[in-house]
């Protein structure tokens, strides 16, 4: 009952502000968020890579309302290729984008956001890695799958995500299950109505196996993005019945959850990829992983009281 509380917080302005203006708060985000800047979060992106773990980068921020803000998103992508490139991590360190950061929800939103992820995913591309279209509330899904065909007309290695609680996603699973497509998996952790989404965590949890095994069945890269360990062990039968090789598919985990289990599914020769979000946009994306979880919200006010 908690998550949809959190995630009606997500969205209240007024505890947006409490919450960023207090310092107590910053140090408990820092489990979630792997730094402020570019220079804090390569140290994060070299360790993990020495310890077999690949990564993915999201520069926060999201839902922007103002054409400079989306400018001002790009150019954080731009300036996170320019340092990832003399690191020579290739597709080890891709980037994660949100659409909404870069104006999809402004009037010609769609074309100006399409535009902006092109020029991103043109940069990553010339370093030798790509780019991931995070998926948002269901009212973005076809503007994003829209410029996610688009991108991958001229780079076939952008990935898209898709999350199992929409129940439109079994079929975006066939349409996306295809050679040489991307597909991370996610369940969801966005507040959506009853009309387009399942409400109850086991049916959740089932459209993700139906989607898996879709996804497992076609001839895409697999990307299984979950912290539960049941979907973790059906995932690793279906590797093991459908043949994949290492190279032909990857789990992803949260920064900040679960990292031992990064550490082990990595020494069973898995590829295991973490989601390193970082930037002082940090409020939205925070609030989702406090919802996910009641182990998340237990350890946040754990962490206040201990430092009040």
């Amino acid at each position: 009952m908690l998550g949809p509380v959190i995630l009606a917080a997500s969205r209240s302005d007024r505890t947006r502000r409490f919450l960023t203006a207090t310092p107590m708060t910053r140090p408990v985000v820092g489990r979630f968020v792997a730094g402020e800047t570019v220079g804090a979060t390569l140290p994060v992106v070299k360790d993990m890579a020495d310890r077999g773990l690949d990564v993915s980068l999201d520069v926060l921020g999201e839902g922007v309302t103002d054409p400079a803000d989306a400018v001002r998103a790009r150019d954080a992508y731009l300036r996170l290729v320019d340092a990832l490139g003399p690191l020579g991590l290739g597709d080890r360190a891709e980037m994660s984008v949100k659409l909404s950061a870069f104006g999809q929800a402004l009037p010609g939103g769609h074309d100006l956001a399409l535009r902006h992820a092109t020029e991103v995913v043109e940069a990553a591309e010339g370093i030798g890695t790509t780019v991931t279209l995070d998926m948002e509330d269901h009212t973005t899904a076809d503007s994003t799958l829209a410029v996610h065909s688009e991108l991958r007309s001229r780079f076939p290695r952008t990935g898209a995500v898709l999350q199992s609680y929409l129940f439109r996603t079994e079929d975006d699973c066939r349409e996306l299950a295809r050679a040489g497509s991307r597909v991370r998996l996610v369940k969801g952790a966005y507040k959506e109505p009853a009309s387009v989404a399942h409400q109850d965590k086991a049916e959740v949890d089932r459209a993700y196996v139906r989607c898996l095994k879709i996804l497992m069945a076609g001839d895409c890269y697999p990307m299984v993005a979950t912290h539960d360990p049941r979907i973790v062990a059906i995932a690793q039968d279906l590797v093991r019945r459908t043949g994949r090789g290492r190279d032909g598919y990857e789990f992803q985990m949260l920064y900040g959850i679960r990292s031992a289990e990064h550490a082990r599914l990595a020494a069973q020769g898995h590829r295991m990829r973490v989601y390193l979000a970082f930037g002082t946009d940090w409020y939205g994306y925070f609030m989702r992983r406090l919802a996910e979880r009641p182990a998340n919200l237990g350890f946040f006010l754990r962490s206040l009281a201990t430092r009040g």
